[in-house]
């Protein structure tokens, strides 16, 4: 970032931010990377750009650019590069994390919320999903949970549903299961793959804080959850429990 800006006469723009994260642009990454995130017409990133920088570069980057204004994020986000929006939630996220007072968090999740139709895959979704709008929901009622979490639920699209289990993260965390117990429910027979991962992958972090919880959820879904959804789920479990669980599926 140049003297001018770095000294406050001026703040950050958008394209200080995708001129910062070209420098580091790499033309086997950038090749690469279509094929890592599955860039195709299935519902997962169509159209999506990539310019081959890296998750440790866009976090300098971001960190560079921690103060960009709301307004430029909102460029950011905008943008067809799947590196751009990465970056552009780093540094909400970032500035989520560091503000001070419900309010400023309240506004920066409303921001988040207002802008998902950015966050159009996995790796955008579980940079974001449970630091800023999970975070958010640790200090809510359950009915404000509900209110939240609901039309996520009920979207027709994936990514969305994704953003709602990856938020019941920090819940899980301090072993509060309702939420992702009734989405897990909700989900069981999802036929995407991406949800079906992160759902086993939530159930598989509560049964790491009480196992019981997640047994008996398995006792009375394993045999219809979809495969993936169930290993996800056990994958910490000793391996004989594994098999028992696996011998569960229909």
């Amino acid at each position: 970032m140049n003297e001018e800006t770095n000294g406050g006469s001026r703040e950050p723009t958008a394209v200080e931010v995708q001129n910062a994260l070209r420098k580091f642009s790499n033309r086997e990454k950038a090749a690469f990377f279509p094929r890592f995130f599955k860039s195709d017409p299935d519902n997962r990133s169509e159209g999506d750009l990539f310019i081959g920088v890296t998750v440790p570069q866009q976090r300098a980057v971001a960190k560079e650019f921690r103060d960009l204004p709301l307004e430029e994020l909102e460029k950011l986000l905008a943008e067809s590069t799947h590196e751009f929006r990465l970056t552009a939630l780093i540094i909400l996220v970032n500035r989520f994390t560091r503000s001070k007072g419900d309010d400023e968090k309240t506004r920066l999740k409303d921001f988040y919320l207002a802008h998902l139709e950015a966050v159009n895959y996995w790796d955008l979704v579980d940079v974001s999903a449970h630091k800023i709008l999970g975070e958010w929901l640790v200090d809510r009622s359950p009915a404000e949970r509900l209110a939240v979490l609901e039309p996520l639920a009920e979207s027709d699209e994936w990514s969305r549903q994704r953003v709602a289990v990856v938020a019941c993260f920090p819940l899980i965390r301090r072993s509060q299961f309702s939420e992702i117990l009734w989405l897990a429910e909700t989900f069981i027979a999802h036929p995407h793959d991406l949800i079906q991962k992160a759902v086993g992958w939530m159930l598989r972090e509560a049964g790491k804080r009480d196992l019981e919880i997640l047994r008996v959820f398995l006792q009375e879904h394993a045999a219809v959850m979809p495969r993936v959804m169930l290993r996800y789920s056990i994958e910490k479990m000793a391996p004989e429990e594994r098999k028992r669980w696996l011998r569960w599926k229909r």
